[in-house]
């Protein structure tokens, strides 16, 4: 680099108006990529990459990345655009587009363009798939029907391939009223089936033979099945479903780390104490407020009296009885606001702190030993 002319800067003066300060001028020599280099390619430090990762999976953002893919033969049924219009009111994408199950949902999760390095790979699972099966009751008593008749677990459920490695979900709309309109006593007040097969078989299942096959697709299959009175009440299964979908990898990213149960944070993160003792004060405050039906106008007021937990086991060897010192505390003035009546710490807490501070027993409980 080059200083420019000092002369011709100084020249400039006049009139008592301050010295312009030197310039530098950057010449053609000077080198400039390795540190520009070195700039651009910075790399974030650990809160920068927990930020990142916290806004990639937040809860709004990651439902942005969810599609739902309707089956169209969904649309065929008159109640269908009410699961439609609350999966738009959630703020959700769907498409409608031949599935490989007719008459079913399903979930898909888009990653996003830029994934923080501390996100493990697992939770971005762009293969992740759920699937929800729509299915009439008679339909679905058919193959309730060949499930009770199997004798032992069941090889396959009869609506679904085994082949697939999506997680099956089935959902049945109306299947209460189904089976009250086809009771042995209002078959003859009802419009007849359609064929023998399904009249034979609405006659002879019942509530029980349904419970025991859906314990039996819970155990062998592990498939869950919904049973829904109407359109409004499965599209807020849908939405409920949409929404713990979107969650899943916030939740899958939680429990990938070292100590998941801690959650990042100031008021997660203790009193930040010094050096020279600073914020020892405010560890101890916060200790007295860990007693239950502690108010913090109470632990200012044992705190006020005792500065530190020295300072009271100190108070409490110079008591002559126990008596003495279970009571050391009851009759400090705990500050109230303007025409509240005057108030004390009390006999209980009192008798609580002196068991924590001098007992010697660990089996001791502090709300009910004496």
């Amino acid at each position: 680099m080059s200083r420019t002319d000092a002369g011709r800067a100084g020249s400039s003066r006049r009139g008592g108006c301050l010295r312009r300060p030197p310039t530098w001028e950057v010449s053609d020599s000077d080198a400039e990529g390795p540190a520009g280099a070195e700039e651009g390619a910075r790399v974030p430090g650990p809160a920068e990459e927990r930020r990142a990762a916290a806004k990639a999976l937040r809860p709004e953002q990651a439902l942005r990345r969810v599609a739902v893919r309707v089956d169209p033969a969904v649309l065929e049924d008159a109640g269908a655009g009410i699961l439609l219009e609350a999966l738009s009111t959630l703020g959700c994408e769907y498409q409608v587009e031949t599935q490989r199950l007719a008459r079913s949902l399903r979930w898909t999760r888009a990653k996003p363009d830029s994934c923080p390095r501390t996100v493990p790979s697992e939770v971005w699972d762009a293969g992740e798939q759920d699937f929800l099966l729509l299915l009439e009751p008679e339909e679905f008593l058919r193959g309730v029907n060949q499930l009770t008749q199997t004798c032992g677990p069941p090889c396959s459920v009869p609506w679904i391939s085994p082949e697939g490695s999506a997680s099956p979900h089935v959902a049945v709309i109306g299947l209460d009223a189904y089976l009250w309109s086809h009771q042995p006593s209002n078959i003859h007040e009802t419009r007849q089936p359609e064929t023998a097969a399904v009249a034979r078989t609405a006659v002879a299942l019942s509530w029980p033979r349904v419970e025991e096959a859906l314990v039996l697709l819970q155990l062998w299959a592990h498939l869950d099945v919904l049973l829904v009175a109407s359109w409004q009440e499965l599209s807020r299964h849908v939405c409920a479903f949409t929404k713990a979908f979107a969650q899943r990898p916030l939740k899958q990213y939680r429990e990938s780390r070292a100590f998941s149960f801690c959650v990042a944070g100031r008021w997660a993160g203790g009193e930040r104490v010094a050096r020279d003792g600073t914020g020892l004060r405010g560890v101890w405050w916060r200790q007295i407020r860990q007693f239950n039906r502690v108010s913090p106008a109470v632990a200012d007021a044992v705190v006020t009296a005792f500065p530190s937990p020295r300072l009271l086991q100190q108070a409490y060897r110079t008591c002559n009885t126990e008596q003495e010192r279970t009571a050391l505390l009851a009759d400090l003035p705990v500050k109230t606001g303007d025409g509240a009546r005057p108030r004390r710490v009390g006999p209980d807490l009192a008798r609580r702190i002196c068991l924590f501070l001098t007992t010697t027993s660990p089996e001791l409980l502090l709300d009910l030993g004496s």
